[in-house]
């Protein structure tokens, strides 16, 4: 329950802090509006060329990008770590995370997070609503609990990676990072993995599953039978990249020795 307090401690003055430039918060939402819109603009410049992609429809692809922007926007509206090098690690400011009575990674995530970014979420809505209807999808009773799963799952791969890349910074401290790399490898989850070659499609399967956050829940919900086994791993792989990043946080932690001079 403290910790639930703190979160919502959190999200309040988050919220009186961000409406007090009210205008600057509209921009923000805004350019996350219309840079979804380019993607989706992209899938549609690609199916002006070609009927099918790989056995995929465009309605399908579009189905599997609205899909990705719902997990994405939970991992980017409360996971918003991409600094953490820089910020924490390189300037110091973990050593006044360290001074105070809750777990560290909880207190960066509540520091970092861009609650504006859940607009995503009804993008994503709105963006399958459309292409299901477009492909006459009928929903069952259990499909809610269903899509919930898997978005929590695909949000957790995320936040696995992500927090694993953050937490290299307690044994290099250097100012470099991947993490911008990673960010646009995460891109490819947007897509079918098989439209990638063998290599590819492993790497985004086992290695860095960003598979997980799009094409393969998806296609649960596009009744792809052959896919349905990876589909159900999606919060299993969720959960493992997720324990795997805390464990690497904590060993992390207790190596770290202050900023230094």
């Amino acid at each position: 329950m403290f910790y639930v307090s703190m979160f919502f401690q959190y999200v309040a003055q988050y919220m009186k802090t961000r409406l007090q430039y009210r205008m600057d918060l509209l921009v923000e939402i805004f350019s996350d509006l219309l840079f979804q819109a380019v993607n989706l603009i992209f899938i549609l410049v690609v199916f002006g060329h070609t009927r099918l992609l790989s056995g995929w429809t465009q309605n399908e692809i579009i189905f599997i990008y609205g899909f990705f922007l719902v997990p994405f926007a939970l991992f980017s509206s409360f996971f918003n770590i991409w600094d953490f090098n820089d910020r924490y690690i390189v300037k110091g400011e973990l050593d006044r995370i360290l001074t105070r009575p809750i777990h560290s990674l909880f207190q960066i995530i509540l520091e970092r997070m861009e609650l504006e970014s859940l607009f995503g979420v009804i993008t994503g809505l709105a963006v399958m609503f459309y292409a299901g209807d477009e492909l006459g999808l009928e929903l069952t009773w259990y499909d809610p609990f269903v899509f919930i799963i898997m978005v929590l799952g695909g949000a957790l791969v995320y936040a696995g990676i992500f927090i694993a890349l953050a937490s290299i910074g307690f044994w290099s401290d250097a100012k470099t990072s991947i993490m911008p790399m990673m960010y646009n490898i995460g891109n490819y989850g947007r897509y079918p993995v098989n439209i990638y070659n063998s290599v590819i499609r492993f790497v985004l399967t086992w290695i860095l599953p960003f598979a997980f956050v799009g094409v393969y829940p998806s296609a649960f919900f596009l009744g792809k039978k052959e896919w349905y086994g990876y589909a159900f791993l999606t919060p299993v792989i969720g959960l493992i990249f997720f324990l795997i990043a805390i464990i690497l946080w904590n060993k992390g932690i207790k190596r770290y020795r202050g900023a230094g001079n």
